[in-house]
């Protein structure tokens, strides 16, 4: 977690208002910062890479649908490190987290 703006955020932040106006539609853009501003104001929070990268995202014209998928897909190599690690010293990282979903099941076979 950043105290101040996530370096990467800043990074997407410039490459979605550029985006933004070469298509010809910077109010996204300028309703974003607006948003996050206000965010900013009201509660001391900043945005972090995804909130900019959806309108890259966007503009590059990426599916709606596939947002989440993109976002995913940039953190499973964290994910992964967090699990090795956990395996490696035999304890979890947050130990207060209990899983509270399906027991496991079997994979499909085919």
């Amino acid at each position: 977690v950043y105290r101040t703006r996530d370096p990467r955020a800043i990074a997407m932040d410039a490459l979605a208002a550029e985006l933004g106006a070469a298509a010809g539609e910077p109010q996204w853009h300028a309703t974003a910062s607006a948003l996050e501003a206000e965010l900013h104001e009201r509660k001391g929070l900043n945005a972090n890479v995804d909130y900019y990268s959806a309108l890259v995202l966007y503009h590059l014209g990426f599916p709606l649908s596939m947002f989440t998928s993109f976002i995913v897909c940039s953190r499973v190599a964290g994910w992964t490190a967090h699990v090795l690690e956990q395996y490696a010293n035999n304890r979890l990282i947050r130990p207060r987290a209990r899983y509270d979903g399906s027991p496991p099941r079997p994979y499909p076979v085919g």
